[in-house]
């Protein structure tokens, strides 16, 4: 038998507790089938006791997901646990994963229960767990910081009671890549049933180790789960990046040993869908997915890579999904050949009739730019497939007038529950008159708290990209437009937000 490394993907739960990177439904049901293509082995598809909304996403995403363990959040108690088993029901094979915290700052300062309280608690929920399903995962929150006696104690009792993995976090980023191995280590070694659990890590990025605590956990405590998100997303600093940790052991199989079962071929496609459904843009120096990852500006770096690739190249870059040729398309392109681009991107469309929208798409994008991107591909295929959300506003058209010396004017033409719609107003510039004159008909009070634009490609006729957060009610959302235009592109953009503001999903946040 090969020792292989189970790759726990929890983007759709922890990814998605960055402030604005909620996602809705369809968002949701899109990356999760992305997540199924990359062939990740278990899925964290939702916290199912949080909210109503949660719930349905949890449920859906069991019901569609065949091919990875689907998986669902939940405290340690009765309620929790009954509602994240019954969102799993339709799963083909589903996990509940219980936490409860077991640091003495946890303990005393949130949970206000004993240490005796929180080890009985533990132990029954597990308990329960058991009799609603057989693949159960328990993680003592704030774990690397509790007393290694009494988490011994807490982990000995619920392998016990039926825990099948055992997953130690480092909730807020504290460990050393040395230290955390060793932490993990000695608790395998101290308690006499560890054999009979699957050691998990899930680290956070607060220091800048969450990639090289993990495999710490993985080399030296002897780990067998790394739990991670695409693009490292998360709250704060972020979690254990999936591209990395999965990209460091297959490039160093030498050295860990370890099979995976992923098909790093889908990995990029999977980091733009979570960039561009979030708002999170992907720094361009970002390891395996950043636009620079395979790039070699320097001389002699490029007179290597021309003679022979390994000089500078430790990975292949169509390994994890990029082209060697980028420029693929153009206005002559015919419908198979786009299809076929779609399928080597990892993108999957629901029908041919959506195809058939991203192609028109395509045919005028094409008409305005003369060089189609990979990039460009993608940014269509995520607009086409989130024009199936129920969206309460849509972009029809704009004009605007700006000059040196004269106020800007803007005049945006917007669907509001299908009936047209038009706003006017000047600003301090082309983009803040075109935002303007939206929120002058819509009148939504929110507060951008964000407003970032990312070059699509590299040249000036790139589609810019742009990202909106805004803030209303204590809720925050991000909202994404993209168009070879910038205003447009805010104007959709800004839309986009509108649309996840009218959400009624409420989410409680929960930590790992």
């Amino acid at each position: 038998m090969t020792d292989k490394l189970i790759i726990f993907d929890t983007t759709l739960r922890d990814g998605e507790q960055s402030p604005g990177a909620s996602m809705t439904r369809d968002e949701k049901l899109r990356i999760a089938r992305q997540l199924e293509r990359l062939k990740v082995d278990v899925i964290e598809a939702g916290f199912a006791a949080s909210s109503n909304g949660d719930f349905e996403c949890v449920k859906a995403i069991a019901e569609v997901v065949k091919d990875s363990t689907v998986c669902s959040l939940a405290r340690a108690n009765d309620r929790d646990i009954s509602r994240a088993a019954e969102a799993l029901k339709p799963a083909a094979s589903g996990r509940l994963h219980l936490f409860l915290a077991t640091s003495p700052l946890h303990m005393e300062k949130k949970l206000r229960m004993t240490p005796d309280q929180v080890f009985e608690q533990a132990k029954l929920s597990v308990r329960f767990a058991r009799n609603l399903m057989g693949d159960i995962e328990f993680s003592p929150e704030d774990g690397y910081r509790s007393e290694p006696d009494f988490l011994c104690r807490v982990l000995e009792a619920v392998i016990k009671e039926g825990a099948t993995t055992i997953n130690v976090p480092d909730t807020v980023g504290y460990a050393i890549p040395e230290l955390y191995g060793n932490f993990i280590k000695n608790l395998r070694e101290r308690i006499p049933n560890s054999d009979k659990a699957v050691w998990s890590v899930h680290c956070h990025n607060d220091l800048g180790m969450a990639v090289a605590n993990s495999l710490a956990g993985v080399k030296i405590g002897g780990a067998r789960q790394v739990e991670c998100t695409i693009n490292g997303l998360g709250e704060r600093a972020g979690n254990c990046s999936l591209e990395e940790v999965v990209m460091a052991v297959k490039t160093r199989k030498d050295y860990f040993g370890l099979e995976l079962g992923i098909d790093t071929q889908h990995i990029l496609a999977a980091s733009r869908m979570v960039s561009q459904t979030t708002g999170f843009v992907v720094q361009p120096n970002k390891a395996v997915v950043g636009a620079n990852a395979f790039a070699h500006a320097s001389g002699i770096h490029q007179d290597g890579v021309l003679k022979a690739r390994d000089t500078y190249e430790i990975m292949r870059a169509e390994d994890v999904g990029w082209s060697a040729n980028k420029i693929v398309l153009g206005k002559l392109s015919g419908r198979n050949a786009f299809k076929q681009r779609l399928l080597e991107l990892g993108v999957a469309m629901e029908s041919e009739a959506d195809i058939n929208n991203a192609f028109a798409k395509f045919k005028e994008l094409a008409d305005r730019k003369s060089e189609i991107f990979d990039e460009d591909i993608l940014a269509l295929a995520s607009d086409e497939s989130a024009s199936h959300d129920n969206e309460q506003y849509g972009f029809v058209s704009l004009s605007q007038h700006s000059e040196t010396g004269e106020r800007p004017q803007a005049s945006v033409v917007f669907t509001v529950a299908g009936k047209e719609v038009k706003g006017e107003s000047d600003g301090n510039g082309p983009v803040d008159a075109s935002l303007k004159a939206i929120e002058s008909h819509v009148k939504s009070g929110a507060e951008m708290v964000l407003y970032s634009v990312n070059a699509i490609s590299g040249s000036t006729e790139s589609q810019g990209e742009v990202t909106v957060r805004l803030q209303n009610s204590g809720r925050v959302v991000n909202g994404v437009g993209a168009d070879p235009d910038i205003v447009v592109a805010s104007a959709k953009a800004y839309l986009s937000a509108l649309n996840k503001l009218q959400s009624k999903a409420d989410r409680v946040a929960a930590q790992g």
